[in-house]
């Protein structure tokens, strides 16, 4: 009787390397999209930084508001409306003191400044105090287009929670800690006009408050590295899959000889 030259494990097996093959192909081309992605955001980072200083006022132009652009601003800070925002700095919780400022006394104009972080305290009673200095200041930073947000895993797919106190400032008691801050949820729960845009405040750090803000990732190398892995991975499945076919059509060709 003729054997059989391809049974069941051989084509489960064959099916195998062949979807391997297209899936390490298709991960080291997403790799190489993301590799993509973080020299634009190296590119938009240098862009903006290589831009002259912007000055911040309320006739500011839409388009002179970019990413990582170095900008000053001169006005009254509102500590009473401060409010804190749960961050980690290198492992260790805390937060992000975030101040608006008024650009002029009389109007309501402002822009959210980020001034800094510091560690957590174990009671509400150990809350460190930032003191404002008094009369019109000038503070120096990079722009954010909003207050980098930290993702909750909590809220996917449900009911935003409420955050904000209903008004700002609180006539008493602690400040106000929030997981994320929107500018135009603050705005409507302070009165205030706000400036579409954040300052991250720079500089050396100041009163404990330090100014070592998040960068995204753009190392593109990484990435690199990663696809020629998923592409040496698929080679590798295609040789053995080459292979796999070859043994099989000289097989048959013997038996064919044979017989």
């Amino acid at each position: 009787m003729k054997r059989k030259l391809i049974n069941w494990k051989t084509v489960t097996m064959l099916i195998l390397l062949a979807l391997l093959t297209v899936i390490f192909v298709s991960l080291g081309r997403w790799q190489l999209h993301r590799a993509d992605e973080r020299r634009v955001i190296a590119q938009r980072i240098e862009s903006g930084r290589a831009l002259p200083p912007l000055t911040i006022d309320k006739h500011i132009r839409s388009s002179d508001i970019v990413q990582w652009r170095p900008a000053t601003v001169a006005g009254h800070w509102l500590g009473a409306f401060s409010v804190l925002l749960n961050r980690n700095q290198n492992g260790r919780p805390g937060y992000w003191l975030a101040t608006p400022m008024l650009l002029q006394e009389g109007s309501r104009e402002a822009v959210m400044v980020l001034r800094g972080w510091f560690p957590q305290v174990l009671t509400p009673d150990a809350m460190p105090e930032f003191p404002l200095p008094e009369g019109r200041q000038t503070v120096s930073g990079d722009i954010a287009l909003r207050v980098p947000r930290l993702f909750e895993l909590w809220n996917f797919g449900a009911k935003p929670v409420a955050q904000l106190p209903q008004q700002i400032p609180q006539s008493s008691g602690p400040l106000p800690q929030v997981q994320n801050l929107d500018l135009a949820e603050f705005a409507k729960v302070s009165g205030l006009h706000m400036l579409p845009l954040v300052l991250m405040q720079t500089g050396p750090s100041e009163q404990g408050l330090v100014r070592d803000w998040p960068h995204p990732s753009i190392d593109a190398d990484t990435n690199t590295g990663y696809a020629i892995q998923w592409f040496a991975f698929a080679a590798i499945a295609a040789l053995a899959l080459l292979i796999s076919l070859i043994r099989l059509r000289l097989k048959s060709t013997k038996e064919t000889s044979s017989s």
